[in-house]
């Protein structure tokens, strides 16, 4: 399942992280595993903030995924399931369908 992961960073944790190469190594080491179609990397709310899609096999993910955010940079996370537009496309054929 396509899914959008989103993560807000607590700032002092993200600078110390950033100034001693764990922030690198989680976003190099989450990028890796998860294969991101797409990947952004901003500011949101005054905080380092990166957004990522990507195919979710199996909810069973979810802790190897979220706890590296939660407990090396005391991210606040949000995830759910996402569309593309063939998604879409394919969701309004079936429901005309019946």
């Amino acid at each position: 399942m396509r899914v959008m992961l989103r993560a807000r960073m607590d700032t002092q944790v993200a600078n110390a992280a950033a100034k001693n190469g764990t922030l690198q190594k989680i976003v190099q080491s989450m990028t890796e595993r998860l294969k991101p179609e797409a990947a952004y990397f901003t500011a949101s709310e005054g905080e380092r903030c990166c957004t990522l899609v990507f195919d979710m096999q199996d909810s069973s993910q979810l802790p190897s995924i979220a706890e590296p955010l939660f407990e090396g940079l005391g991210a606040k996370i949000e995830l759910q399931p996402v569309m593309n537009i063939e998604d879409l496309q394919k969701g309004f054929a079936a429901l005309q369908q019946g």
